[in-house]
């Protein structure tokens, strides 16, 4: 019996490798970020202080990866603004000596997109992210190490949610905003970023 369970152990292990170098042969990759339209070009990625730069970069490294032309401020048409940056960490889970079992780390980062003109494009709006992992009191270092690499993850599922966010301007999209807010500005009321 022992036997055949190593056999059969085996044979599953082949065939997933076997899945897996056909999935990779074929093109498979798993989905990532939407492209950004050109329509959004040149754009400025303006950071406020409390964003931390390797947000402010890997959004940054997203947009070159989509062949967004990135410019300063002054040079831009379009500038997309990462500001009110907020980090939490708390204790989700505690162990029967009330000490922390299990974190939680959450960042937000508010979003606006405007024209150099100043036609809110994209209203402020909030993204959010998490990620719990457990705490062992006995491997201190290696778990300081697991929530440093999970506060990059973060960044990078902000960054990622902000491509999201940009996805749908379109050329059409954006002259659509525009002529809302031009109309909202002859009529008096206040502009939302929204068509």
């Amino acid at each position: 019996m022992p036997r055949h369970f190593a056999l059969s152990s085996l044979t599953r292990l082949y065939v997933t490798a076997s899945l897996v170098a056909l999935l990779a042969g074929c093109g498979f990759q798993l989905r990532g970020a939407p492209p950004v339209s050109a329509a959004l070009q040149p754009l400025a990625v303006d950071c406020s202080s409390p964003v931390p730069e390797t947000l402010c970069q890997s959004v940054r490294e997203q947009l070159k990866l989509g062949e967004i032309k990135l410019v300063p401020v002054e040079q831009a048409d379009y500038i997309l603004r990462l500001d009110d940056f907020e980090e939490d960490r708390r204790a989700t889970a505690i162990t029967a000596q009330a000490a922390a079992a299990e974190y939680t780390l959450r960042h937000s980062v508010a979003l606006e997109v405007v024209s150099a003109d100043r036609i809110p494009i994209v209203a402020s709006t909030r993204l959010n992210t998490s990620e719990s992992y457990r705490y062992d009191e006995t491997n201190v270092l290696a778990k300081q190490r697991e929530e440093e690499a999970l506060l990059l993850q973060l960044n990078d599922r902000l960054a990622q949610q902000v491509l999201f966010r940009l996805a749908p301007l379109t050329a059409e999209r954006i002259d659509a905003i525009r002529a809302e807010y031009n109309r909202t500005q002859d009529a008096g009321a206040p502009a939302t970023g929204k068509p």
